[in-house]
């Protein structure tokens, strides 16, 4: 037997693809004969098909007439339905079912099961039905159990203001961005470990990047705190990263320091300032030592500065959650951060196709907890409170305002 040329075989390979089985078959031994002693092997090596076929082949091929030449498989070939199984099949599926399956009480037809297709196929063939996972797949179907994963969607509250103050933000926005008044939307994001450790993501290297196997705090240098600042109107995002303590103090540093780089020469004319942002955390609605610092930092900046907190259980409202942060974690996918210059470039390296634009900057001071704010703070400040939902809205306006 001698074997074809490399491009006569490639050929033959590319043919083989397009046919149908029963072509498939014919051609294959056609093939063989051709080749003579050996052609069988040759053949099913070539196609990657069992030699077992090529002799059908052979034999279909002995037959004068074709007695189904409409057909591609014989009379039930292929593989069988569900409707082909034996009776006790689905019999037995469903009482396995309903031995293993959970619900919703209060929704009719709302059904999940904690088996796997592999242990539902095991446990019917220990009841006397055997069926594979393909058709355990198809029995779970017909039932209305489809695989699925749980989606964050309802709300842990509903707060009665909600509404409203979702109704007032919107004012407040369209106010001061047509009147050309910048509105900074800002949170933190989540703190990151510095430090050897493995991350969510992968990345393009040329050798295999170990880490260490535990996230022990210990063993880093300590964690990387992101305060992000979102400036609605230009798309710009303006990041400022810290090992110390996300308190108050650094929040409202974080604001002056994006101001002072950026907001003034965008806004040389501005005399106040929106900021949007969660009610709780470094920036909670509730706590005197957020609005002490936010005092400071009005006389600071000499802006008056207007909060509109987002309800409770509305953080994911926040523009900067869904307009910055998500292009962030993009970027630092898969990276370990040795160190904060390696978080600040590649957080710098964040964009999207509608222009976003991210500086990044690192603070280095140090910010102590628990501090407490000053005894007369409630008598001194000039911390104007809105007749509206005046615990989520209020300004800080500057003492030589």
């Amino acid at each position: 037997m001698t074997a074809y040329p490399k491009d006569i075989e490639l050929k033959m390979q590319r043919l083989f693809a397009r046919l149908s089985e029963k072509d498939k078959r014919s051609y294959a031994a056609i093939e063989s004969v051709k080749l003579g002693h050996g052609g069988i092997e040759y053949v099913s090596g070539l196609f990657g098909i069992d030699p077992k076929t090529v002799r059908r082949g052979l034999s279909e091929l002995d037959v004068a007439e074709d007695p189904a030449p409409n057909r591609i498989r014989k009379k039930r070939g292929g593989r069988k339905g569900i409707n082909g199984q034996s009776e006790s099949l689905e019999s037995n599926f469903l009482k396995l079912l309903g031995e293993f399956t959970a619900g919703d009480p209060m929704r009719e037809g709302v059904l999940w099961t904690n088996l796997s297709r592999s242990e539902i196929s095991r446990r019917l063939a220990e009841m006397g039905s055997p069926a594979s996972r393909h058709t355990v797949r198809k029995l779970l179907k017909k039932h209305g159990l489809g695989q699925h994963k749980a989606r964050k969607k309802k709300s842990l509250g509903n707060h009665p203001d909600r509404d409203a103050q979702f109704q007032n933000i919107a004012k407040l926005k369209a106010a001061y961005q047509n009147a050309g008044d910048p509105v900074i939307s800002m949170d933190t994001k989540k703190k990151e470990l510095l430090g050897n450790f493995a991350r969510e993501g992968h990345t393009y290297t040329q050798t295999q990047v170990d880490t260490l196997d535990h996230d022990f705090p210990s063993a880093g240098e300590g964690k990387v705190i992101p305060h992000g600042l979102y400036d609605l109107a230009r798309n710009e995002g303006y990041v400022h990263l810290n090992t110390s303590h996300d308190t108050s103090e650094f929040c409202c540093d974080s604001v002056a320091h994006g101001w002072q780089q950026h907001g003034c020469t965008h806004y040389p004319n501005a005399r106040r300032l929106l900021l949007l942002c969660d009610g709780g955390g470094s920036n909670a609605s509730n706590r005197h030592v957020f609005k002490e610092a936010l005092q400071k930092l009005a006389d600071r900046l000499g802006l008056d500065i207007r909060i509109a907190h987002y309800p409770p259980y509305c953080s994911k409202h926040n523009p900067i959650e869904h307009r910055l942060f998500p292009h962030i974690t993009r970027a630092c996918r898969g990276v370990v951060f040795h160190s904060l210059t390696i978080a600040k470039q590649f957080m710098e390296k964040a964009k999207t196709n509608t222009g976003l634009n991210v500086t990044v900057d690192i603070l280095t001071a140090v910010y102590a907890t628990g501090k407490k704010c000053a005894t007369d703070f409630l008598k001194t400040m000039t911390i104007a409170f809105d007749d509206y939902l005046p615990r989520w809205n209020y300004r800080a306006i500057p003492k030589d305002y």
